[in-house]
Parts: C-alpha cells; sequence; structure tokens
C-alpha cells in the first residue's frame, strides 16, 4: 500500500457511515476474513451510543480510532473511549489507580479500547477486507500510543483481545494481562443428549435431574429472536434486567432505550431465552448471536426457582448452540459453577499501555505473577472437568 496513512479520532460512533465499517473484518456478516461478531457491528455499537448507554454522561466518551489514507479511505479502527471511572469493563485496573494516585499520580482519565458492559473476546484491530493484515494493526497499536501521548492520559487498556492479535501489542511494547472465562464446545452433537453421554455418569444424571427441577412448576421456555422482539417482550425482560441489575451492580448500565435500538437494528443477531408460568414470563436471558459463536450477556428474573438461572442462561444456550450447527457459547464473565454444567475453562487477553515508567514496571511485575496463577488455576479446573477422562481438552 502507497498511499500515506494517519490515524484520526471520531468521538461520535454514528459520524462513522455503516458502508465505511462494515468493510473491516468481523464487523458484518458479509465479511470473509474473520467470522461475524455482533459487538462489532455498526448497529450494536451506535445502539449503545444512541441509546444513552456510552456517552460522555454515563463516563464513556467516544475516541474510536480510525486509520484512513490520504484519500479518506477507512483501511482500520479500534472502537475506544475515555474514561474517567472503571466501571463497566470485567478488567479491574482499580488497584492500578488506587496505588497510582496515592503516589500522586493521575489515573483518569484513561482510554478503555473494548465494546462497552461487554466482556466477550473479538477483534480489536479492525482491518478492511482484503488487506495485509499484520501492517495496518501495527499502526493502528503504534498510533494508540501517539494518541496516548497526544491527550496526556495515563494509559490505554485493550480488553478481550484475541489471542492472535497479542503479539501485535506485546512488540509494540504493551503489557499483556490474562483472565479467565468459561466456554461451551460444540465437538458436532447432534443435540444435548449427546453432548450429556460424554459426560461422567454422576454429572450427566446430576445435569439431567437439574434440567428437570429447572421446568417444575409448569415453567415452560420460549426462543425470541427476529420478529418476536416486539415492544412489549422488551419491557418484560427489560423489568427482568433492572431487577438483578439493581442488586448486582446498584445502578443498571443499559437504558431501556437500547433494546428497542437493537431490535429495531439487529433483531436476527438477538435471542432471548424466555421462561413462562401461568402465561406470563417470569425470567429471561439476552444472548447475541455472531458467524460462529454463541454470546450470552445478561439475566434478569421476577420469580425465584430452583436451578431456572442455569437453565435459561447455560443449557438453553447450548441447546441453541447445537440446533444452529454455532461452535461455540461464551456465557460471560467469571463463574465457576459453569464448569459442572459442560463450560471449560478458556484463557482471555488483554493489552495495556501505560505511560508512566514506574507505574509500567510495576504493573508488569503483577502481571508476570498473574499469568501464572491464571495458567495454574486453569489447569486445576481443567482436572475437575465434568466429562469423562480423554473426552475433552482444555480451551486455550
Amino acid at each position: 500500500m502507497t498511499d500515506e496513512l494517519s490515524i484520526r479520532v471520531e468521538r461520535s460512533f454514528t459520524a462513522i457511515s455503516p458502508e465505511s465499517w462494515s468493510r473491516l473484518s468481523g464487523t458484518s456478516k458479509e465479511g470473509k476474513a474473520l467470522a461475524y461478531n455482533p459487538f462489532l457491528s455498526h448497529a450494536f455499537l451506535s445502539a449503545l451510543e444512541d441509546s444513552g448507554s456510552a456517552t460522555t454522561q454515563t463516563g464513556w466518551l467516544g475516541h474510536h480510532l480510525l486509520l484512513e489514507t490520504d484519500r479518506g479511505e477507512l483501511i482500520g479502527a479500534l472502537p475506544g473511549y475515555l474514561k474517567n471511572h472503571s466501571q463497566g469493563e470485567y478488567v479491574f485496573d482499580h488497584g492500578w489507580a488506587d496505588a497510582f494516585e496515592r503516589a500522586g499520580g493521575r489515573y483518569y482519565p484513561k482510554l478503555q479500547c473494548s465494546i462497552p458492559f461487554t466482556p466477550a473476546t473479538g477483534p480489536r484491530l479492525l482491518v478492511a477486507e482484503g488487506l495485509e493484515r499484520r501492517p495496518i494493526q501495527n499502526a493502528i497499536a503504534e498510533g494508540l500510543k501517539e494518541v496516548v501521548r497526544r491527550l496526556g492520559v495515563s494509559s490505554a487498556h485493550v480488553t478481550f483481545v484475541p489471542e492472535d492479535e497479542i503479539g501485535v501489542f506485546e512488540t509494540d511494547g504493551y503489557l499483556h494481562r490474562t483472565d479467565q472465562q468459561f466456554h461451551f464446545i460444540n465437538e458436532g452433537y447432534a443435540n444435548h443428549e449427546e453432548f450429556l453421554e460424554t459426560l461422567a455418569s454422576r454429572k450427566r444424571k446430576a445435569l439431567r435431574k437439574e434440567r428437570r427441577t429447572a421446568l417444575q412448576n409448569s415453567i415452560s421456555i420460549d426462543w425470541l429472536t427476529g420478529s418476536d422482539l416486539t415492544e412489549r417482550i422488551w419491557d418484560q425482560f427489560f423489568a427482568f434486567y433492572m431487577d438483578t441489575g439493581g442488586r448486582k451492580w446498584g445502578r443498571p448500565y443499559l437504558t431501556r432505550k437500547f433494546y428497542s435500538l437493537i431490535g429495531e437494528r439487529m433483531p436476527e443477531d438477538v435471542l432471548l431465552v424466555m421462561a413462562k408460568r401461568n402465561g406470563r414470563y417470569i425470567a429471561g436471558a439476552i444472548n447475541f448471536i455472531g458467524g460462529d459463536t454463541l454470546y450470552g450477556r445478561h439475566w434478569g428474573c421476577v420469580e425465584d426457582h430452583p436451578f431456572l438461572h442455569f437453565e435459561v442462561c447455560y443449557h438453553q444456550a447450548i441447546d441453541f448452540a447445537l440446533a444452529k450447527g454455532l461452535k461455540r457459547v461464551e456465557a460471560g464473565a467469571q463463574g465457576e459453577h459453569k464448569l459442572a454444567r459442560g463450560y471449560l475453562p478458556v484463557t482471555t487477553h488483554s493489552a495495556h499501555y501505560v505511560a508512566h515508567a514506574g507505574l509500567r514496571r510495576a504493573i508488569a511485575d503483577y502481571l508476570k505473577r498473574e499469568r501464572e496463577d491464571v495458567e495454574h488455576m486453569n489447569e486445576i479446573l481443567a482436572e475437575h472437568s465434568p466429562f469423562r477422562k480423554g473426552e475433552r481438552r482444555q480451551e486455550d
């Protein structure tokens, strides 16, 4: 490529044209290079902003890095936000902020390069289809460091990065952090029963009993997607979200308008798993459907029933993935209880550029020990998976 390239920061995602954005790998169902990731779609990212969920008022000021040619053609990008807090990220750096500020530094604002409120791995160094990836990825990673220097902020944090992008960041001087999630991997099972046959007998019996118990009291399950997602359905689901989110976080992150917008802009990419009793919905979980992955996000309920959370969030997600031929279910952040339900420990990755040399050294030392701890814990958990010996391997 002979064009002159430059990095531009765009504060409003809606100012980026859907057509140019959709030419970046992974952002559209039309793409070939990478499987479609719904969280990277123009529909999802613009809905976060347009709904008032991720805005200056909530502490998420758009700072999206756009790599453009001298003709104004978008060939690379990195979604980003200037933040004055560390809420809604799922990769926790509060301890770093506290230590730096006790030492007289100023940690906030910082640059957060991620999908707001979404602990799901996906491409971060976005490259236009048909172009050589590595040079453009390198240019974006280097450009992010320049933006940090230009703004005078403490750091940039690129979270839930695919493993194949981490090397780009490490080569450019970023610190590598790991953590753990639990994912279900579809080995080509015809149905849930065939999957259960790979489990140890005692685990298999326990899960069958758990599923029966969850659906006692005349509870039934509906899968809602596409045109099923009416405003009345969203009202009901939002009530679940507000109840659980209010108790879990104190202040739920997403607005009611957000659900209307994704129902309007990307209805075929959304799956609601809804539990019904006595003619009304009492619980539900929202999932997003990618090219090869089902992404479980959050759930809520207005009635408590034994094991209903596990049925709605985990077992039904597996059922849907098997029915649609999806390769994987990512069930969100943390949760060792997922292991017993067939979700294996998986290492997640993030990259961090810290401008202050002293803080960078201290964090680097900490992260070396943390990576060793994560690897060790994954090995221990894999040994306690519900699968029969030799049936499954640990996912990295």
